[in-house]
């Protein structure tokens, strides 16, 4: 996964009002990464659950978890519960999907 400054903005900026920087990971298969916007956050975990060997339920599931139409639900997640979470499994290997806010106190 790699930060927004490689790919560009995603033009959604607009869309979230996320306070803070985010961390995004996969366990396992990325290293966590910080984004400064939370719409780069969700469409680097989609670029990287995309190559990933999921099904096609678990890629439909992640496009509507992750997808831009969501950045303003996924923040209002942030913000009441701390991160966000779920599990893509790599045939029977359950994976973690990960969403959280970068800085102190934030959940590991």
């Amino acid at each position: 996964m790699t930060a927004p400054e490689e790919h560009g903005g995603s033009g959604l900026e607009a869309v979230c009002l996320y306070p803070f920087p985010v961390i995004a990971e996969v366990r396992g298969i990325t290293a966590p990464a910080c984004f400064s916007k939370l719409t780069d956050a969700m469409a680097a975990l989609l670029r990287t659950l995309a190559v990933l060997p999921l099904s096609p339920d678990q890629h439909g599931y992640f496009a509507e978890l992750f997808g831009p139409s969501e950045a303003q639900t996924v923040g209002q997640r942030l913000a009441t519960q701390g991160e966000v979470r779920a599990l893509a499994f790599l045939d029977l290997t359950p994976t973690l999907v990960r969403l959280y806010p970068a800085g102190p106190g934030a959940p590991r």
